[in-house]
C-alpha cells in the first residue's frame, strides 16, 4: 500500500495513519533540511514541519521508505561499503584480506539516463526502475597456505549482496598506496641496521631528530625488478623546541632509503649528489656536518613568533544575516540561482559534479578532476623518479582535510561528509571534506547611462563547492564555482612546501633554486587534467575548435584591412589537440541539433583552457611515457562507461601509460553529435622562487566553461542590483573627492561616471 501524503501542521497535534509506516519530517525554511525518520501509526508533529514523502507498507515486512535507498549518484554509505566488504570475506574464506578502496561503481550511462529522464520530469516513484547499487572495491588476499598477496578487484552488488564480477589483477600493475603502507615504511627504516649506519655517517646538530617521508617509487628503472617499492626523502627537526609542528624541510639528509614491500626490508640507500651545476651527477662532496650551513624556517605562529605576525590586519567578515541561498537536499542535492546538480565524494577524485542543470536545461552529466603527476626536472639519479600520480597513486580522497569553519571556507557553511575504507574493511567517515559556500566576486555586470549619470551594476555572486588535499609537503585546493551567468569554473590551487634536496654551501643548480641555506628546491611542473562530461540540451554533442584570424586586404571582403576571419573546425573523430593562443583558439561543445533562435547558431558552451605548457619531460622518457595524456592540452572522445581516469587505472610504479586517454583515441570514434568526453590538461611550471618558502603562497589555474549561444540574453540580467548595507566609508584617510552616490540605485556623482 503506498500513502502519497503532503501536510504543513499549524500546530502541534497527532498525524494519525491507518497502518504502521516509515516517513520523515523536514523544516523546508532550513538551509540544510531537518529530517527525523519515523515509523508508526500516530505521530505528533511540531509546528511548520511539512510532511511529504510516498510511504510504503509491505504487510508482514519492514517497510520501505524510497528516499532512504541512496540516489544513483551518492557515494557508498557506511553500511553498504560494510556489505561489500562481508562479501568479499565470504569469497575468500580463510584468507587475509588487506582492503584498499572501496567506491560506488557508477551505473552505466545508458541506464542511469533512462532514471534521470523520470527524475527531472516528476516521474519518479516506488516501481521506477533504479540501477544497482554496486561497490567496486580493490584488495589483496593472502589465501590460505600462500604466503603471496594478490592484488584483486570486485564488483559488489550491495542490494542483493553478491559479488558479480572478480578480476586478478596482473602483476604487471600495482595497487594504489595506502597510509598503513607508508607508516609500515617508516617503521622498517627506523628497525633497518643500514639505515641507523648511514645516519650515524651524519653529525646531526644537539637535540635533532630523523624525521621520514614517504614518496612513491615512481618509474621502475630497467635494472629494477617488478617488485612494490616504496622510497622516502629524508630530513632532521630540531626536536629541542618540544613542538610537533616545527618545519623539518629546512634540514634534508642526502640519502634515500628503498624499501621492498615483500620482504618488508630496506634493500638498498640511494646516496644523493648535493654539489651544484658544475659539480658531478654522482659523487659525495658534503661533509658529515652536513647540515651546519642550514637554517631554520617556521610558518606555525607559537614558532614563528606571535611577536612578529602583523599588527595592523583589521578584522573583515564575511556575513549573510539571512542565510545562504543555496539548499542541500537528499543525495546531496544543490540547488542555487537556477543551477541543480549533485555532488558526490569518493577516495580517487574526491568530489564529483553529476547532472548539471541550469534553468530547467541540461548542460553536464559528470565534471571531476581525473589526474595530476607531478615530474621532477633535477637530472642526477635517482631524481628520475621523482614523479608522483597523486590521484591514480594514492586516491587523493583519503587525503582531503577535515575543513574547519571560519579557516578554509567563509559565510554560511555546508559541509559534505565522504565516507572511506581502512584496511581492515571497516568504513568510516572521513568528516567535513567538502564545502559548499558562497563568495562574491567583484562585479557581474554593469552599464551606466553617461547621459543622465544613471549606473546599474549587480555583484558577480558565486556558488563554491571545494575540497583541499594534503600530500606529503603540497596542498592543492580544488573548487568548482557556478556564477549566476550560466557560468562554470574549475580551479587549481598549490601551496604547501616546495620539495627541497640538500645542496652544498655557496653552490647553486640551474634544476632548481636555493630557497634556504643547504635547501635546493628543485623545478617541477604540476600537470593537472579535469574531465567534462557535456550534456549540451541533450547528451549528443560535437566539439568545435574555433579561431580568429588576421585577414589580408582584399577589395572585395577587406576592403579597409580591418576585418578578421573566424575558423571554425569540428572535431570528427577522437583526438588530442593542444591551444593556440596566438590564434585565440577556444572550444565549443555545441549540440547540432539544436539552434539559438536569436543567432540561428547551434547551442553550445565554450571551454577556454588556461594557456600553460605541456608535459616538459623528453620524449620516451620515463616521465614522458608514464603521462601521455600530459602530451596535449586536450583530448576529445566518445564516452565510454567506467573511462574515468586521464593515465589510467594504474599509475603506480608504471613505465607506461596502460588505459589512458591515449588509448582511447586510438579507437579513433565518430564524435560527431555522438557522446562525448572533453578532458583539458594544463599545467603550473614551477621553477620556485625563495618567495616560496617556507611555505608558498598560492598559484592558481582556471579552466572556464561558459555559455556560447546557449540562452537568448545575458542569464543573469534579472540578478537584483541590490546595496550593499554593510558597506561604509574608511576612517583611515580624509576625503577628498565629491560625494560617492547610491552607485546603482541614483544618479551618482563622482564626475562623469562611466566615460573612462
Amino acid at each position: 500500500m503506498c500513502h502519497a501524503i503532503h501536510r504543513t501542521c499549524e500546530e502541534s497535534k497527532p498525524f494519525r495513519f491507518d497502518k504502521d509506516i516509515w516517513g520523515w519530517l523536514e523544516l523546508p525554511s532550513s538551509t540544510s533540511p531537518s529530517r527525523l525518520t519515523f515509523r508508526g501509526s500516530a505521530l505528533l508533529i511540531p509546528p511548520s514541519f511539512f510532511i511529504s514523502t510516498s510511504l510504503i507498507y509491505i504487510p508482514g515486512e519492514s517497510p520501505l521508505l524510497p528516499a532512504m535507498v541512496p540516489h544513483p549518484f551518492s557515494a557508498l554509505t557506511i553500511e553498504e561499503c560494510d556489505i561489500a566488504r562481508d562479501v568479499i570475506l565470504q569469497a575468500h574464506p580463510g584468507a587475509s584480506v588487506y582492503f584498499r578502496i572501496a567506491q560506488l561503481l557508477e551505473p552505466p550511462k545508458a541506464e542511469l539516463t533512462k532514471f534521470l529522464a523520470a527524475e527531472h520530469a516528476g516521474q519518479l516513484s516506488s516501481s521506477t526502475p533504479r540501477p544497482a547499487r554496486m561497490a567496486e572495491v580493490k584488495y589483496d588476499a593472502i589465501e590460505a597456505g600462500s604466503k603471496v598477496p594478490v592484488y584483486q578487484e570486485s564488483w559488489v552488488d550491495v542490494g542483493k549482496k553478491e559479488r558479480v564480477k572478480h578480476d586478478v589483477i596482473s602483476t604487471e600493475f600495482h595497487a594504489s598506496l595506502t597510509f598503513p603502507e607508508f607508516h609500515t615504511f617508516v617503521e622498517v627504516c627506523e628497525a633497518s641496521p643500514m639505515f641507523k649506519e648511514k645516519i650515524k655517517e651524519f653529525k646531526l646538530p644537539p637535540g635533532f631528530e630523523i624525521v621520514i617521508e614517504p614518496w612513491p617509487y615512481g618509474g621502475l628503472d630497467d635494472s629494477d625488478e617488478n617488485r612494490r617499492f616504496f622510497q622516502g626523502l629524508i630530513f632532521a627537526a630540531d626536536a629541542s623546541k618540544k613542538n610537533l609542528d616545527t618545519n623539518f624541510y629546512p634540514y634534508p639528509l642526502p640519502i634515500i632509503p628503498i624499501m621492498d614491500w615483500a620482504k618488508k626490508e630496506i634493500i638498498r640507500i640511494d646516496e644523493l649528489a648535493t654539489g651544484g651545476t658544475a659539480d658531478p651527477f654522482l659523487g659525495k662532496t658534503h661533509t658529515a656536518g652536513v647540515l651546519d650551513h642550514c637554517k631554520s624556517s617556521e610558518y606555525v605562529p607559537e614558532l614563528f613568533g606571535e611577536e612578529n605576525l602583523r599588527k595592523d590586519l583589521k578584522a573583515l567578515n564575511v556575513t549573510q544575516p539571512d542565510g545562504a541561498s543555496f539548499t542541500v537536499g537528499e543525495g546531496n542535492l544543490i540547488e542555487w540561482q537556477k543551477w541543480r546538480f549533485r555532488v558526490s565524494f569518493n577516495p580517487r577524485e574526491g568530489a564529483v559534479i553529476h547532472d548539471v542543470w541550469y534553468d530547467g536545461r541540461s548542460i553536464a552529466y559528470r565534471l571531476s578532476y581525473s589526474e595530476m603527476t607531478v615530474p621532477y626536472a633535477d637530472p642526477r639519479p635517482p631524481y628520475h623518479r621523482k614523479q608522483a600520480f597523486d590521484f591514480g597513486d594514492g586516491g587523493l580522497g583519503h587525503c582531503c582535510n577535515n575543513l574547519q569553519l571560519g579557516c578554509d571556507c567563509l559565510g554560511v557553511i555546508k559541509y559534505l561528509d565522504g565516507v572511506v575504507m581502512e584496511t581492515d574493511g571497516k568504513a568510516r567517515k572521513a568528516d567535513n571534506v567538502i564545502c559548499v559556500h558562497e563568495q562574491d566576486n567583484g562585479i557581474n555586470w554593469k552599464h551606466t547611462n553617461w547621459r543622465t549619470g544613471r549606473g546599474v551594476v549587480t555583484r558577480r555572486r558565486e556558488l563554491v563547492v571545494q575540497f583541499i588535499i594534503t600530500l606529503a609537503n603540497y596542498e592543492y585546493i580544488f573548487a568548482y564555482k557556478f556564477d549566476q551567468a550560466g557560468g562554470i569554473v574549475m580551479e587549481a590551487r598549490a601551496t604547501g612546501v616546495v620539495s627541497v634536496v640538500h645542496i652544498d654551501p655557496g653552490k647553486t643548480a640551474d634544476w632548481g633554486n636555493v630557497v634556504s641555506p643547504g635547501a635546493l628546491a628543485q623545478n617541477h611542473q604540476h600537470c593537472f587534467c579535469v574531465r567534462i562530461d557535456p550534456a549540451i540540451d541533450g547528451y549528443n554533442n560535437t566539439v568545435v575548435y574555433e579561431e580568429s584570424h588576421p585577414m589580408q586586404i582584399d577589395a572585395v571582403q577587406n576592403p579597409n584591412g580591418n576585418r578578421y576571419e573566424v575558423r571554425k573546425t569540428p572535431i570528427t573523430t577522437s583526438t588530442g589537440l593542444d591551444i593556440d593562443p596566438l590564434n585565440g583558439r577556444v572550444f565549443k561543445v555545441q549540440n547540432l541539433d539544436k539552434r539559438n533562435p536569436i543567432s540561428g547558431k547551434p547551442v553550445g558552451y565554450k571551454i577556454i583552457p588556461p594557456a600553460t605548457q605541456k608535459l616538459l619531460a623528453a620524449p620516451n622518457s620515463i616521465q614522458n611515457n608514464r603521462a601521455l595524456f600530459a602530451q596535449h592540452h586536450v583530448w576529445v572522445t566518445k564516452y565510454k562507461d567506467h573511462e574515468l581516469y586521464a593515465a589510467g587505472r594504474y599509475t603506480l610504479q608504471s613505465r607506461h601509460e596502460s588505459g589512458g586517454v591515449a588509448d582511447a583515441v586510438k579507437r579513433n570514434e565518430s564524435t560527431v553529435q555522438e557522446d562525448v568526453v572533453f578532458w583539458n590538461v594544463f599545467s603550473l611550471t614551477h621553477n620556485p622562487r625563495v618567495e616560496d618558502w617556507p611555505v608558498m603562497p598560492v598559484e592558481i589555474t582556471q579552466v572556464s566553461i561558459v555559455p556560447s549561444d546557449f540562452f537568448t540574453a545575458n542569464p543573469s540580467i534579472d540578478v537584483p542590483s541590490s546595496k550593499n548595507n554593510g558597506s561604509q566609508l574608511a576612517d583611515c584617510c580624509p576625503t577628498t573627492n565629491g560625494t560617492n552616490g547610491v552607485n546603482g540605485h541614483a544618479n551618482g556623482v563622482n564626475g562623469v561616471n562611466g566615460t573612462h
